[in-house]
C-alpha cells in the first residue's frame, strides 16, 4: 500500500517554515568526503554552539570520482567526519552514525541504516507540538527520505533544510545532490515534510572564497583551520583569478540568521525523471531561498574560526 504521510495543514506547515527564532536542535546529514564544502559546514555548525545544539552527524552516500560507489562514498564521509572531530577535540561516540550503503531503488523503498534509525529515534522522542528537530541535509537525501518512509510520523516533528536542485525558474533542476537519488529527492518534495530548499545556481553559488582569503583568515586558526586550508588548496592550487564555491555552509547560515539567506514560500514542485520542475498550485508550500549574502556568512564563519583558535 502507498505510504500515508501526516497532513500538517497549511497554517502549521507555514509556521514551521518560518526561520527559527531561538536555539536550534540539529542533525547534520552530510556526504562529507564528496568535495570540500561539507567540511566547512560541519565546522561552522560545531563552532556555532551559541545557537545550534548539534545532536548528531550522519554520513550520507555519494558516487563520483572520489568513491567507487555510494557505499564507499558513505564510508569515506564517515571517516572524514572523524578527522574533523579529532581536530576539534570532539568525541564521535553516540554522535556520528553511518548512513545508507546505496541509493533508494524505488519510490517507497527505504534504505536501512544506523543514520536513518537514529533520525527516527530522535524525532520520535519529541511530541508533534514541540519545537521541531532541524535536519540540515547537504548531500543526497537518502538517509532523510528513508527515515521518513520508515516512520512517516516524523514529518510532524522535523524541518528539513536541504541544499539541492536549482531555482524553480531554471531550465533544469539537475544538480549533484538532486540527481544522486531521485527517489529520495521526490520524497522531500512529495511527503509534506516542512522543507527549506536552498538551490545551487545563483543562490548557494554566491558563497565563493579565494586562496588569498583562506591564507589570511583560515590558515593558522588552530588544527581545524589548518586542515580546512589544506583541503582547500587541493582544489584551488592557483591564486590567479580563481575562486571556489563553499556551497554547504548555506544551510547552516539559514539556521543562524535567515536574513543572510532570505527566501519565499512556493508550491512544492513536481519532479520529472528528466530532472525538470512543474508547478501545481494545489500542492503544499515549501520555503525556497533566493540568495545567499556572501559577506555576512563568510564573515561569521571566519570570525568563529578566529575565536575558536584564540580559545584553544
Amino acid at each position: 500500500m502507498p505510504v500515508t504521510y501526516p497532513d500538517l495543514g497549511d497554517a502549521r506547515r507555514i509556521a514551521r517554515l518560518d526561520p527559527p527564532s531561538g536555539n536550534v536542535n540539529l542533525v547534520l546529514d552530510t556526504d562529507t568526503y564528496n568535495e570540500i564544502d561539507d567540511q566547512f559546514a560541519v565546522v561552522y555548525a560545531l563552532l556555532s554552539s551559541e545557537r545550534i545544539t548539534m545532536e548528531a552527524i550522519h554520513a550520507a552516500p555519494f558516487f563520483n570520482h572520489r568513491s567507487n560507489g555510494p557505499e564507499q562514498g558513505m564510508e569515506r564521509s564517515y571517516e572524514e567526519i572523524l578527522r574533523l572531530l579529532e581536530r576539534l577535540d570532539r568525541s564521535p561516540n553516540d554522535f556520528v552514525f553511518k548512513g545508507s550503503k546505496q541509493f533508494m531503488s524505488g519510490p517507497e523503498e527505504p534504505v536501512e541504516s544506523p543514520a536513518a534509525r537514529d533520525l527516527v529515534k530522535r524525532a520520535m522522542q519529541r511530541k508533534a507540538s514541540d519545537a521541531p528537530l532541524y535536519v540540515a541535509a547537504i548531500g543526497a537525501p537518502t538517509n532523510v527520505a528513508s527515515a521518513i518512509l520508515i516512520e512517516p510520523a516524523i514529518v510532524e516533528r522535523i524541518v528539513v533544510v536541504w541544499l539541492g536542485g536549482q531555482p524553480h525558474y531554471w531550465h533544469s533542476a539537475y544538480e549533484f545532490n538532486f540527481k544522486q537519488d531521485l527517489h529520495a529527492t521526490r520524497i522531500l518534495f512529495d511527503s509534506g515534510v516542512p522543507l527549506v530548499q536552498i538551490p545551487c545556481q545563483q543562490v548557494a553559488e554566491q558563497l565563493r572564497t579565494t586562496l588569498p582569503e583562506m591564507e589570511a583568515l583560515v590558515k593558522g586558526r588552530g588544527a581545524i583551520g589548518d586542515y580546512l586550508y589544506e583541503i582547500y588548496t587541493e582544489f584551488v592550487p592557483s591564486r590567479l583569478a580563481q575562486s571556489k564555491v563553499i556551497w554547504d555552509i548555506s544551510a547552516i547560515a539559514w539556521l543562524l540568521d535567515a536574513g543572510w539567506a532570505p527566501g519565499f514560500l512556493a508550491h512544492s514542485p513536481l519532479v520529472s525523471s528528466e530532472f525538470t520542475y512543474s508547478v501545481d498550485p494545489r500542492r503544499h508550500l515549501i520555503r525556497v531561498v533566493r540568495e545567499c549574502r556572501r559577506d555576512q556568512i563568510f564573515g561569521d564563519l571566519f570570525g568563529k574560526l578566529e575565536s575558536g583558535a584564540a580559545d584553544s
